[in-house]
């Protein structure tokens, strides 16, 4: 980890020292370097974050609404009666204990062997 910070901290130290001297040899001229680049951000940041957002149907989109057969209403409504009906009861899952014999014959085997 030390690794990694000692590397990052000399590319940090190298850029600052290849601006300095930039800046020093060609002045505020030296600024148009970064206009490139700045823009290539900026679409990106525009393609990542604010087109995908208008993609998905955002808030100034009506959603279309999908409406589900009769079938599948009779399930759902089926499966909300059984819901509302047991509120008490436990549910039943599909497995089930296996009896072990364990416990069963202490008197025969010894505690530790």
């Amino acid at each position: 980890m030390i690794r990694h910070a000692l590397i990052f901290w000399i590319s940090i130290a190298l850029a600052a020292w290849g601006l300095v001297t930039e800046f020093m040899i060609r002045g505020l001229a030296a600024l148009s370097i970064f206009i490139l680049p700045l823009v290539l951000l900026a679409m990106l940041y525009y393609a990542y974050k604010i087109v995908p957002g208008r993609t998905n149907g955002g808030p100034g989109r009506p959603r279309t609404k999908v409406k589900p057969s009769a079938k599948t209403m009779s399930k759902v409504a089926g499966i909300r009666k059984t819901q509302a009906a047991s509120p008490g009861k436990r549910k039943t899952y599909p497995f089930q204990v296996i009896e072990g014999s364990k416990g069963k014959n202490d008197d025969q085997l010894p505690k530790y062997h």
